[in-house]
């Protein structure tokens, strides 16, 4: 039987967040799930797997539980299906951010880009005045990127500020479509950007797993595969399972 994977995130005030983390550990293990949770007093960022049954009743704790209360509200989220159980374990870690800038100016629960859903991605990335940039890493780049997109050469996402500092003007770049694996990234990205005084700022929503999961791939404009973080490495069109990296990664 297929196990189900659920990837998500939402950048949310957890002031209480050292205080969840041993309670939502509890619900986890009680569903026989494994995986990888991160809390912040940003949010949540997170990827498990287990039983279609047991990952539906995490996720109705996650937006309706008493734990967190109406917070996750705007919970992104993104299901697919594993042949076998992609993690080892669960972990449920505190951190200091839930994908990690080092830019304390970045406040993703104040201001964003703009959100563009998938069906509208193609349009926006083909008009020649939109500057295409893939946020993620140089070894994820190269697995799979959308057409004509920018490659920022960076090893992990914390160079991504000196790259935008480096790399990017306001006066010149006045309008920018970002992209990542599931929409944390870039997320976070273009609130750096506002932050910075950029103007017209787009973000992919749901990221680039919810665009092979929703576009046809006749009408794509990715070419290649997607690293996930878990041991089916990459994923193609309809999120199918492509293990074909054989390296690893760093977020």
């Amino acid at each position: 039987m297929p196990l189900k994977v659920a990837a998500f995130y939402q950048f949310a005030r957890l002031p209480d967040y050292r205080g969840l983390r041993d309670p939502l550990h509890a619900i986890c293990a009680g569903l026989g799930l494994k995986g990888s949770i991160l809390l912040a007093s940003e949010g949540i960022n997170g990827t498990i797997a287990g039983l279609t049954e047991a990952i539906d009743a995490f996720v109705g704790e996650l937006r309706h539980g008493a734990l967190f209360g109406d917070r996750l509200d705007r919970l992104e989220l993104k299901f697919s299906q594993a042949a076998a159980m992609p993690f080892q374990r669960l972990k449920v870690r505190l951190k200091k951010e839930i994908v990690t800038l080092g830019d304390t100016s970045v406040d993703p629960t104040r201001q964003v880009g703009i959100y563009v859903d998938p069906a509208e991605w193609n349009a926006l990335i083909a008009d020649p005045d939109t500057l295409v940039i893939d946020t993620r890493n140089a070894f994820e780049v190269a697995l799979g990127t959308f057409e004509g997109a920018l490659d920022p050469v960076i090893k992990n996402f914390g160079q991504f500020k000196e790259f935008a500092a480096r790399e990017l003007d306001p006066a010149r770049h006045r309008k920018i479509a970002m992209f990542c694996t599931g929409g944390i990234r870039c997320e976070k990205a273009s609130s750096l950007l506002l932050a910075r005084g950029f103007g017209e700022v787009y973000h992919l929503k749901g990221g680039i797993l919810k665009y092979l999961e929703e576009v046809p791939e006749q009408e794509s404009r990715w070419r290649g595969e997607c690293f996930v973080f878990d041991e089916r490495l990459a994923l193609g069109h309809g999120l199918r399972e492509r293990a074909n990296a054989k390296e690893t990664a760093h977020d």
